[in-house]
């Protein structure tokens, strides 16, 4: 079971080094045990073991250094093949910004920018002007925007899928569905209504750590799983593992093993796409 034109694709990781510079919302005993360093070191046993060939790399902090040190890690690795990067989105130069990125070591690993929405106190952020026009120069550069959003954010977001049908959205985490109580709405029909927009795609990730991180079962996942494999069908829907926040709740394997459980009536090709033919479509690798 691979994705279209390689092996399988882990669509979604992090790494982060303390000593570089301190990650501010690793707080309160719930994240202590990832409260240290991660790198692509880290990953890549676990990764190779899967069978995972390749990786997509995503912002953690809205620091605009960490970019170029993503495409330097990019640059010196053979398994991260695409970085989801930060820049200020309300910049004026946000075009300058983008090109300049592209000539650094490692600039043709970028794939796309996030920007951290859950965090903003505006549930329409995405539809600010200034927001907007930062949207059109990732458009105008080719690249894909992760969406890292909260569900009553989501209705901004399929107005912003909407008003730029020219770029690519990416919803990280299902757009964080409250798994650990059972409930479906209002997040399922604001999920659906986004995935009506033919530019929008989803990662099947964070499921566990959005679960009970003791206690969740495939079972507790399957409900989400199946309503976004179902709205954006599988050439739209790719798997992440969320490493290492996913270690809150499940080991590197175990992650992989339930999205391969929660695909498991898809046929071969749909599987393929969700495992690896969606990211590198989408992140154009």
């Amino acid at each position: 079971m691979t994705g279209s034109g390689g092996g399988l694709v882990d669509a979604h990781h992090h790494v982060w080094d303390l000593s570089v510079r301190d990650q501010e919302w690793i707080t309160g005993d719930a994240l202590a045990p990832i409260r240290r360093d991660f790198s692509l070191a880290d990953l890549a046993p676990e990764a190779r073991a899967a069978g995972v060939t390749a990786t997509v790399l995503v912002q953690t902090v809205t620091v605009a250094e960490e970019t170029p040190e993503f495409l330097a890690l990019a640059a010196d690795s053979d398994l991260v093949a695409g970085v989801v990067g930060w820049l200020d989105l309300t910049r004026p130069d946000v075009a300058d910004t983008l090109a300049a990125l592209r000539e650094l070591p490692g600039g043709r690993h970028l794939v796309g920018i996030r920007h951290q929405v859950q965090g903003e106190q505006d549930p329409e952020w995405l539809l600010r002007p200034d927001v907007r026009k930062g949207l059109a120069a990732l458009a105008d550069a080719g690249l894909a925007y992760d969406l890292v959003v909260l569900p009553h954010q989501l209705p901004a977001c399929a107005r912003a899928a909407s008003d730029l049908p020219g770029l690519t959205f990416v919803l990280d985490h299902l757009g964080k569905p409250p798994i650990a109580t059972g409930a479906l709405e209002p997040w399922a029909s604001a999920v659906r209504a986004l995935a009506h927009r033919p530019n929008t795609v989803c990662k099947l990730s964070g499921m566990v750590t959005e679960a009970d991180h003791r206690t969740w079962t495939v079972d507790d996942l399957r409900p989400y799983a199946d309503t976004v494999l179902e709205a954006f069908g599988p050439e739209r829907v790719m798997f992440g593992s969320d490493w290492p926040v996913s270690t809150l709740a499940a080991s590197y394997v175990e992650v992989l093993d339930a999205a391969r459980l929660l695909t498991r009536s898809l046929d071969v090709m749909d599987r393929g796409e969700v495992f690896g033919g969606t990211a590198r479509r989408v992140y154009g690798f």
